[in-house]
């Protein structure tokens, strides 16, 4: 990953209660909470974040509506290519189809110890020439939160297994970016949830944000920045009685939708340490070595510059474990 002075701009409109009123940083540190409140304490003293066009101080009040924007600078992160095992479905000049293994950063994560392991320092490895590349010295592809990521369209949980696409120029990760967007990349995944479920086939609306009491979880009740969330669910059958699996449409890609989607309707998913049951996921791990999350993206169906792809990955031992 390359140093850099720039900065990465992000902007935002306050969706918060109506009613409510909370104090920037405390705001922003449930958005973000790879940040300490600190870190966005002294971007507000530095001028890097502005509301509704004008600097401020850390006790300012927001209110629903309010426009913030944050400059956030690039983080120089030399990071280093680590010859790690990587499961590569499909390769073309454009892009690459990845199969990720389970406790598996997608990208870096702050601190000294985050910039090693992750599926990036593998990409840098086995793609020598993975470097997306611009006329403009200025710009970066994929900076989310002031940390680059090259390649990384887009991004599964760290204990999530699955398909993930790897752009390789800058021409595919702009067309895939958009796509992402515009929601044209169809992604499904299979999912083992606690308990019987009846319905063949049902659907999830509802808005997803940061928990305000906690800031490393998502809620769908009274969120910091609620986004609207879809998903779609087909029952594949009850396993041993007590399990059922799902196959997921994800209509929209919210962070841990799915999780939170399927333990708010009383289904959470076996082996999830954050929204799941403490007593099922102890037994997961006692009778079948479960030790983590059962969700695996298995398929992808796009069109890019005119070709149809789609790729399906098989289950990781673990889960097939399980199952068997």
């Amino acid at each position: 990953m390359r140093s850099s002075n720039s900065y990465s701009i992000s902007t935002f409109c306050v969706l918060a209660d109506p009613r409510e009123t909370r104090r920037v940083d405390t705001y922003l540190s449930a958005l973000f909470p790879e940040k300490s409140r600190s870190y966005l304490q002294k971007m507000i003293e530095e001028g890097k974040i502005s509301c509704n066009g004008a600097s401020f101080n850390k006790n300012k009040k927001i209110y629903r509506g309010d426009i913030i924007e944050i400059s956030w600078r690039v983080d120089q992160m030399a990071l280093m290519a680590e010859d790690m095992p990587l499961e590569i479905i499909y390769e073309n000049d454009d892009f690459a189809i990845i199969s990720k293994d389970a406790g598996i950063n997608t990208h870096p994560t702050p601190g000294e110890w985050g910039r090693m392991g992750t599926l990036v320092n593998a990409l840098l490895y086995h793609f020598k020439n993975l470097g997306i590349r611009h006329e403009d010295p200025e710009f970066h592809p994929s900076i989310i939160n002031g940390v680059e990521r090259p390649g990384i369209v887009h991004r599964l949980d760290k204990d999530t297994s699955g398909l993930i696409i790897i752009a390789k120029n800058d021409k595919s990760m702009h067309a895939l970016q958009l796509k992402i967007a515009k929601r044209t990349i169809h992604k499904t995944y299979l999912a083992l949830v606690v308990g019987i479920v009846k319905d063949n086939e049902w659907y999830i609306e509802s808005f997803i944000g940061r928990d305000p009491y906690d800031r490393k979880k998502m809620t769908t009740m009274d969120p910091s920045n609620p986004k609207l969330a879809k998903t779609k669910f087909l029952n594949k059958g009850v396993i041993s009685g007590k399990y059922t699996l799902l196959e997921v449409d994800l209509l929209t890609g919210r962070t841990h939708q799915i999780r939170v989607h399927l333990a708010s309707i009383g289904y959470p998913i076996v082996g999830d340490k954050v929204y799941g049951n403490e007593r099922v996921n102890a037994e997961a791990l006692e009778k079948y070595g479960l030790t983590r999350q059962w969700l695996h993206a298995f398929r992808l169906n796009f069109n890019l510059f005119d070709h149809e792809y789609s790729f399906e990955a098989p289950l990781k031992s673990d889960l097939n474990k399980f199952l068997d």
